[in-house]
């Protein structure tokens, strides 16, 4: 071995170690063992290839959870630690005959920008050299002689080779590909198609045949690479919003060292803990806290108001939010893969990688197409070997049926309907954590209301305090202990500084309120009937604080609504049969709240357990529920309902439990969500009914000899670009000019009517 062949195995070395440690870097941890590594697979065309990629993994050991998503040509591994390793994924990838690499917005963005121009160029040769073969082919068909006949055929031999070979790249790479690991995908009929064409031209052209297929065969792939750009295109035009999003912030940041020194560094070298210093009209890069005294910023990303807000020293600031008045430096809390709008970004692409019904039939659609269409052409080309006995009709015929008969329409019947719902709910402030929610909320007839923090706005107007004051100290302590909108209130309520007891242990109990212990005392603030367990002569009130001394102090607090309730409860009567209010407080405030929102059915003094036994009830007599709450105590009946919302104020567990998140304050958001999940599942429907109709159509006419290859090409990207312009039909269903969404100035989100 030479010095040259060492280092050559040296470096290959270093790069497979960098490789792995990128790999390994990339990984996210969820929780005990378990990672997530997402990877870019460039040649992910169809369904038939989400569900070898997906299936591909079954019974590999430590692999929890596979996911492919079309739109992004991403897949999405969760493993556990310790029984694989990402390079083991990666590897494993390529043996399914994929090509990988690790995912990032930027790459992806890079990767179809890199696809978007190797297909127009391919479409380019191949629409010139289609011009030209056709040219020469009039020419032929005009009445030229057997000679002149011969010379035009090996001339569009000569333009008609190397444009196949260099545009047809797309289809033949993927098809190769398939291949080489013993599978078939969507591009292999149609290879073979193509190939078979030219083939056959090549034949007639040195045997000096009356016929040639090279119009045909270029002609061919130029309306296959149509197709294939405006699909192309039209993925992007439907995730734009996506798009958008990713692009808000900048790519680095000026970091603050610890020397006082500035220096930039790009976002993924920033990490949680770090001070980085933001300049007046850009954006927050990442999750902050506010280091800086005081200053004025727009978050319209989060709250759909444009209105500038000031926040001080040691306010959380999202990243998305404008910076208006002055240098700011803030601390690092999140790194960026886990920053707001990274999450934001991560619930809309859940839209497509979901599975629900839909995309279950489309697989299993996808999973019997290729065998099948290989079965039809050859049985196609068999019987007309026995009907008429000519090879060139027969042959002819069969590439036809290899071309006409495909899924693409099929398997875009769903994700492109959901990535469009998902930005048309992203205009609404609404984030859709799983597409199959989509699904179910078509389906909702009766929709359960938390009370507090949902209909009501979760502050008060008032609050009026009566009894013991000297207990007023030890009840802010206890209400700051509590996420519950009625402990903020009466936090914000009470002027003193909350008490600070050594060993004084606290506790929260959902549903309930909050308890305090230090020794023998103990101290409740919460529901009337849980405090006087206490202490039996504690006064009355929305929410009392006793101690078991007998002291006392109540708490009554006038409620304000939530921002568009009363009008998203209309509008909800229009669409479901009926409308519930459920909540852990008294009767009476309970039925106060039911007549300011016209809704006509109540359950009160519903501890947790009761509002999962209300759903499970409404639900066994065949009502499909929507819960609607905010709460730690909401969080189990969230889970329990057919689909649940919550705004983004509720608690992490809250928000974690629901389908749905909104970001704005206004309660309409419910209704937008059944109104678009109807509306898209009406259009899955007809996007099955047309894909269907046209295989219905097409194929029979292509077994009959009535379809030439060229009109099979046309007629195969035809039936794609109908599927995804229907798609596309939900951007028109209810638009307004409250959902235009301007992504590049100061005013991101809902802009005035």
């Amino acid at each position: 071995m030479t010095c040259c062949d060492a280092a050559a195995g040296l470096n290959l070395m270093d790069e497979k170690q960098t490789r792995i440690e990128a790999l390994r870097g990339a990984a996210i941890q969820l929780e005990n063992k378990h990672f997530q590594s997402d990877f870019v697979i460039a040649d992910m065309h169809c369904a038939a290839c989400i569900a070898k990629l997906e299936r591909g993994f079954e019974g590999e050991k430590g692999i929890k959870r596979v996911r492919a998503n079309l739109s992004l040509k991403r897949l999405s591994v969760v493993w556990e630690e310790g029984q694989t390793s990402p390079d083991k994924i990666e590897t494993h990838i390529r043996s399914l005959g994929f090509s990988s690499n690790p995912f990032d917005l930027s790459s992806l963005s890079n990767t179809q920008d890199k696809q978007s121009r190797e297909l127009a160029m391919a479409l380019g040769i191949a629409g010139f050299a289609a011009m030209n073969v056709m040219l020469l082919s009039v020419s032929v068909w005009s009445g030229a002689d057997a000679a002149t006949t011969q010379l035009f055929h090996l001339i569009s031999g000569v333009i008609a080779i190397p444009a196949v070979f260099y545009s047809g790249q797309p289809f033949f790479k993927s098809a190769f590909s398939a291949l080489r690991v013993g599978r078939l995908n969507m591009d292999v009929p149609i290879s073979l198609a193509v190939l078979l064409a030219l083939g056959m031209s090549v034949i007639e052209s040195l045997t000096g045949g009356a016929e040639a297929y090279f119009d045909a065969a270029v002609s061919l792939l130029f309306f296959l690479l149509i197709g294939r750009y405006l699909d192309h295109l039209m993925r992007r035009r439907a995730r734009h919003a996506v798009d958008q999003l990713s692009h808000l912030t900048n790519k680095g940041a000026i970091v603050i060292l610890k020397d006082g020194r500035p220096m930039y560094r790009p976002l993924q070298e920033i990490k949680p803990g770090d001070c980085i210093e933001v300049k007046p009209g850009d954006r927050i890069p990442l999750d902050c806290n506010l280091i800086t005294q005081e200053a004025k910023f727009d978050r319209s990303l989060v709250t759909g108001e444009s209105v500038p807000v000031s926040l001080e020293k040691g306010a959380e600031v999202e990243a998305g939010t404008l910076l208006l008045n002055s240098p700011a430096r803030m601390e690092v809390l999140r790194a960026e893969d886990r920053s707001f709008i990274a999450n934001i970004v991560k619930l809309m692409e859940a839209a497509e990688g979901s599975r629900n019904t839909y995309v279950r039939v489309a697989d299993r659609m996808a999973q019997i197409y290729a065998p099948a269409v290989h079965l039809l052409a050859f049985f196609t080309f068999i019987c007309w070997m026995i009907a008429t006995g000519d090879w060139h009709i027969s042959l002819y015929t069969a590439i036809a049926v290899l071309i006409v008969t495909c899924p693409c329409a099929l398997g875009l019947a769903v994700p492109v309907v959901h990535v469009i719902a998902a930005t048309r709910l992203f205009k609404h402030g609404i984030m859709m954590k799983d597409g199959s929610a989509l699904e179910r909320a078509a389906e909702i007839d009766t929709v359960f209301f938390d009370k507090t923090g949902t209909l009501t706005s979760g502050g008060s107007e008032d609050v009026c305090i009566k009894g013991d004051e000297s207990l007023l100290a030890l009840a802010k302590t206890l209400a700051e202990a509590s996420s519950h909108p009625y402990a903020r209130a009466i936090s914000c309520q009470i002027a003193i500084a909350p008490a600070r007891c050594e060993n004084l242990v606290v506790q929260e109990h959902v549903g309930d309120g909050v308890e305090a212990r230090v020794g023998d005392f103990r101290i409740r603030l919460g529901r009337a009937d849980w405090v006087r367990v206490i202490n039996p002569k504690a006064g009355d009130g929305a929410v009392i604080c006793a101690d078991n001394t007998g002291r006392s102090v109540s708490f009554e607090l006038r409620e304000a609504l939530r921002s568009g309730a009363y009008k998203a409860v209309q509008d909800l009567k229009k669409t479901v049969s009926d409308i519930l209010l459920l909540s852990g407080d008294a009767e009476q405030r309970v039925r106060a709240v039911a007549h300011n929102t016209n809704i006509q059915t109540i359950l009160a003094n519903q501890r947790p357990d009761d509002k999962i036994n209300a759903i499970k009830a409404a639900t066994n007599q065949g009502s499909k529920v929507l819960m609607v709450g905010d709460g730690l105590n909401d969080a189990a009946a969230l889970s329990q309902a057919h689909v649940s919302v919550a705004p983004a104020s509720a608690c992490d567990v809250g928000r974690s439990a629901a389908d749905f998140v909104f970001t704005r304050e206004n309660l309409e958001a419910v209704p937008q969500i059944l109104l678009i999940a109807r509306k898209a599942a009406w259009l899955v429907k007809q996007n099955f009914a047309l894909a269907l109709l046209y295989n219905c159509i097409a194929v029979p006419c292509a077994m009959a000899g009535v379809v030439s290859p060229l009109f099979a090409a046309l007629a195969m990207s035809f039936s794609s670009i109908v599927v995804i312009a229907n798609s596309m039909r939900l951007n028109l269903h209810g638009h307004t000019k409250r959902d235009r969404v301007d992504y590049s100035n100061t005013n991101f989100g809902v802009q005035a009517a």
